[in-house]
């Protein structure tokens, strides 16, 4: 019998969608979920199965972003054989996204005992959801909001990929947030911190996915559940980027930082009444 049903890889497709990109911890949200429907969160099966339905959401920011990434991909290929196009943002730019990636892969397959262990408990998540909203508060208030997306470097570059490093070790800080705070401290619009984060987060959760997909494919996670889930995650994930986008050139993130102060709090709650067992 599947670890999860098709139900169940619903709802929690549809968590994945929405939280993927926003900085608010897709981790922490699936995982309180899990928790909330009887899920064993630390199940090998489960594990893979959250991460293989991440592969959902990237599929959307790859369609969405698929003129862009086009674009740079093109401008690696012809710099590989024509000196002057090196010195192009966009090349350079397909470099940085390499480079930005390593650290997040040797500190993941470094650690991969305490992420899945301790660090795993939703007691960190909660802890993490209130202490990340710190830090996304101070970053979007000491910014000065004046470079765009042309402006990056490989300092902003890598500086802003190292910061996935933090919801790799303690989910609930939320990828999206580590990435989108340290553009923002980097002076970074909006928008800019924004779109950064997207397209560093695609080798990182894509590889993430794959890697995974053995676990949960060998034990206990059907393929019906893995493919309704995946499907799920990617519809929910394509608006949620766009309306992400659209939110973030008008608004700060005071919404979210008010929003994760919240779900921690009600976390902490239900793991001191019993309700949840971490």
């Amino acid at each position: 019998m599947s670890a999860i049903t098709v139900g169940q890889a619903v709802v929690l497709g549809i968590v994945e969608g929405v939280t993927e990109f926003l900085p608010v911890s897709s981790t922490g949200h699936l995982k309180i979920t899990e928790g909330l429907m009887g899920i064993p969160v630390d199940d090998t099966s489960v594990v893979g199965f959250t991460a293989v339905i991440q592969v959902g959401a990237i599929a959307a920011v790859l369609l969405y972003f698929l003129k862009d990434i086009v674009r740079i991909v093109s401008a690696w290929g012809r710099g590989l054989v024509n000196r002057e196009e090196r010195y192009r943002h966009d090349y350079k730019f397909a470099w940085w996204v390499v480079y930005a990636t390593i650290p997040i892969v040797v500190v993941g397959l470094a650690a991969k005992p305490l992420i899945k262990g301790p660090l795993a408990s939703l007691w960190v998540v909660a802890g993490s959801l209130i202490v990340g909203s710190g830090v996304m508060w101070a970053a979007d208030q000491i910014g000065r909001h004046k470079r765009g997306e042309d402006d990056t470097s490989f300092k902003d570059a890598m500086i802003v990929g190292s910061a996935q490093i933090l919801a790799l070790l303690f989910p609930g800080f939320s990828r999206s947030g580590a990435t989108m705070s340290a553009g923002l401290a980097l002076d970074l619009d909006r928008v800019a911190a924004t779109r950064l984060s997207f397209f560093l987060g695609i080798p990182a959760l894509t590889g993430a996915g794959l890697y995974e997909l053995k676990d949960a494919l060998g034990a206990g996670v059907g393929t019906a559940p893995l493919i309704v889930g995946t499907a799920v995650s990617f519809a929910v994930a394509y608006a949620s980027i766009a309306w992400l986008l659209k939110y973030v050139a008008k608004h700060s993130f005071n919404a979210f930082v008010v929003y994760r102060i919240a779900i921690g709090v009600i976390l902490f709650g239900l793991l001191g009444s019993g309700v949840l067992s971490s």
